[in-house]
């Protein structure tokens, strides 16, 4: 099986570094528009593959130049593989590499945290929608080309979306009759690392993704009906005590999981929230009454500058991990709740994963690029057979899902699941 990962950034790195260790997978193809992204990633995967004394991996690995916005260049290239995982970090380029999988015929996974049949009205990062149509139709014209092509999208399929996705989606089927679910779920540094950070936080991803969160409107489910609220909102605090983990954590609504809102429309409740250390939400609503997240421009000493941007230039460095900081913990837990054989049940799903640093994979990138390559292995193999753009909870469940169970269990990943009934 050839697997090309599509970005060479902390996920596309974790991508290739388990897709490279599996059997099944004779080559793993790289690609990014900078050589030196593509130079650091090989770098790092030959070296780790050295120091585990599996130097004859090296040979899986491919190098690919090339502009995902560009079509018909990438098309082709692509075709040369069995599937693809696309670990890009903005939409406009999410959406490119789609199109360009269609037009191939290679399946992909893809991680953004992105419903590409119902696009994201707000901030739309440069996305391109063609002349003569909404945002819906062309999220249903990449599903019917999908269809047509007999090409699958496994969208949204990382950490969150994605395992959290999956596992709700078991919780689900679990009941005769699902009213509510609520995913919490998030990347937060290790506790002692978070006090010598901003805002108690470190960068594991795409800082500017993560500030465009905290200011988009997010459907939601209230009472059966689909209603816009602002991000981070409905904050929650609650403790953690499951897996041997005794902490505090507060969560606050974010876009996370957005297929939900049409995958499961019989849900009375439904929300996704990102899990953060006390202190972290009251920080990120100073900075947004402030205006200090807004992108419209200011004067500034005979300039106009954009807020977000001058903040996203200033915290960077400040939460980025310094040497010895690599330590970071994705938490999860998401709650089910509705009617089991005439009564009252609850499903819960719980996880508290770490870093590998041995091998440079942070908790966010086992968490979110394991998922991925094992989602992309198994549609290689032939067991997605789903085609369209499809979100997780659609692709794996029943014995697909106890395979991603056993798989993840491979990797050191373990999620708790705990029913309780009356």
């Amino acid at each position: 099986m050839k697997v090309l990962v599509v970005g060479t950034g902390k996920m596309g790195y974790g991508v290739a570094w388990d897709l490279v260790h599996n059997a099944v997978v004779t080559q793993v193809g790289l690609l990014d528009l900078r050589q030196e992204s593509l130079d650091v990633a090989r770098q790092k995967l030959v070296s780790a593959l050295e120091e585990s004394e599996h130097a004859e991996m090296i040979e899986k690995l491919v190098l690919h130049r090339a502009d995902v916005t560009n079509i018909p260049e990438l098309a082709p290239l692509m075709a040369q593989y069995d599937v693809g995982v696309l670990t890009l970090g903005n939409r406009r380029c999410s959406y490119k590499a789609i199109e360009a999988a269609i037009e191939a015929g290679l399946d992909v996974v893809d991680i953004l945290e992105e419903y590409h049949r119902r696009p994201d009205t707000d901030e739309i990062e440069g996305l391109e929608v063609p002349a003569g149509m909404t945002l819906d139709d062309y999220g249903d014209y990449l599903h019917a080309r999908a269809l047509e092509r007999g090409v699958l999208i496994l969208d949204g399929m990382g950490f969150a979306p994605g395992l959290s996705n999956v596992t709700t989606g078991a919780g689900i089927r679990r009941l005769d009759k699902a009213e509510t679910a609520v995913a919490r779920v998030g990347g937060i540094p290790s506790k002692e690392i978070a006090n010598h950070h901003p805002l108690r936080y470190v960068i594991t991803w795409a800082f500017s993704h993560v500030l465009r969160e905290y200011m988009v409107k997010v459907k939601v489910r209230k009472g059966g009906e689909v209603v816009e609220v602002d991000a981070t909102t409905e904050q929650e605090r609650f403790a953690f005590n499951q897996l041997g983990q005794h902490e505090e954590l507060v969560c606050a609504i974010t876009p996370g999981m957005p297929s939900f809102i049409y995958s499961r429309p019989d849900l009375q409740e439904f929300a996704e929230k990102t899990v953060r250390w006390p202190g972290h939400w009251d920080g990120v609503r100073t900075l947004k009454e402030c205006g200090l997240l807004d992108l419209d421009p200011v004067a500034f000493k005979g300039q106009q500058i954009v807020p977000r941007e001058f903040l996203n230039t200033l915290l960077t460095p400040r939460l980025q991990p310094q040497n010895g900081e690599a330590d970071d913990v994705c938490v999860m837990w998401n709650s089910v709740t509705g009617i089991k054989d005439g009564q009252s049940a609850r499903v819960d799903y719980y996880m508290w994963e770490g870093a590998d640093l041995w091998h440079g994979n942070t908790a966010m990138a086992r968490v979110t690029a394991f998922p991925a390559a094992i989602a992309a292995v198994m549609v290689g193999q032939g067991m997605i057979p789903e085609k369209g753009i499809v979100p997780p909870e659609d692709a794996i469940f029943g014995e697909r899902y106890r395979h991603f169970l056993a798989e993840l269990l491979k990797r050191d990943i373990t999620v708790l699941e705990v029913v309780t009934a009356g």
